[in-house]
């Protein structure tokens, strides 16, 4: 059992520390060298235009549903046009950015992990050492810095529709005055709830690119290995994105309480 135990532990440990090799090439990459623009524009299409559709459906249904089941119980208590206040700072500062990174990681982290994946275990990576091409500059920057930029873009496409899908719900099905709902909306969500949350897709994006990246590229027991890759990225990039965006949460609270 502690032998077990250990093991764990250990290849735990031994995934971090590649991890933080990973990013050590990256951040020497993006010093170095600058990526090339073909393949940043082709990946900042693949992930940002590309992921829009289920970006948008889940912002927009997010905000329904959350302003229906905050109106159920406002409503109890009379404060039924403070409703879309709820929706607002909640899609700005949490829903908007987790959910959007979470289904990213579900669309692109996958596709990243098994695409590098594939390279790897057809040993597509092993040839572009060979021709004098380090793949961090060639496969793991463009993904990394398209991501980067695409997912705060993303985030405020979902915030936008969130917002607006709870508002029509809110006017034409609940029946809630739209004067009075705006009005409370734009009084209690601040410049500084729209910032948390762009700020939390930048930190977001980076661990979506970095985590399908760092599998694909450990991948490794041929198409049994991709899979397994593909099912790890996913989950890891999700699981790392739920934890950081508590600590997260906390840490810009704090800051921008203190200033």
């Amino acid at each position: 059992m502690n032998f077990l135990a250990d093991n764990w532990v250990g290849g735990w440990l031994q995934g971090l520390g590649r991890i933080a090799l990973l990013c050590l090439e990256v951040v020497r990459s993006l010093l170095l060298a600058r990526p090339r623009s073909q393949e940043l524009l082709y990946q900042i299409y693949f992930i940002g235009v590309k992921s829009q559709s289920v970006v948008l459906i889940t912002g927009a249904f997010t905000g329904m549903v959350l302003c229906a089941q905050t109106y159920y119980k406002f409503h109890e208590v009379k404060m039924d046009t403070a409703t879309l206040a709820v929706v607002s700072v909640s899609m700005c500062s949490e829903l908007g950015p987790v959910l959007t990174a979470l289904m990213v990681a579900g669309r692109v982290g996958a596709a990243m992990a098994a695409e590098l994946g594939t390279m790897r275990v057809t040993e597509q990576i092993d040839a572009l050492r060979t021709l004098a091409t380090h793949p961090i500059d060639y496969l793991v920057v463009p993904r990394l810095f398209a991501t980067v930029l695409a997912l705060p873009l993303l985030t405020a496409e979902a915030i936008t529709v969130g917002i607006g899908a709870g508002d029509v719900v809110a006017v034409h099905l609940l029946g809630i005055d739209p004067t009075y709902a705006w009005n409370n909306m734009l009084r209690y969500t601040r410049v500084s709830d729209v910032a948390m949350g762009i700020s939390k897709a930048f930190i977001f994006g980076a661990i979506v690119a970095v985590v399908g990246c760092y599998k694909g590229l450990s991948c490794h027991e041929g198409a049994e290995g991709v899979g397994r890759a593909t099912t790890e990225a996913v989950v890891f990039a999700s699981i790392t994105i739920l934890i950081c965006n508590f600590f997260l949460s906390l840490f810009l609270t704090h800051l921008v309480g203190g200033v």
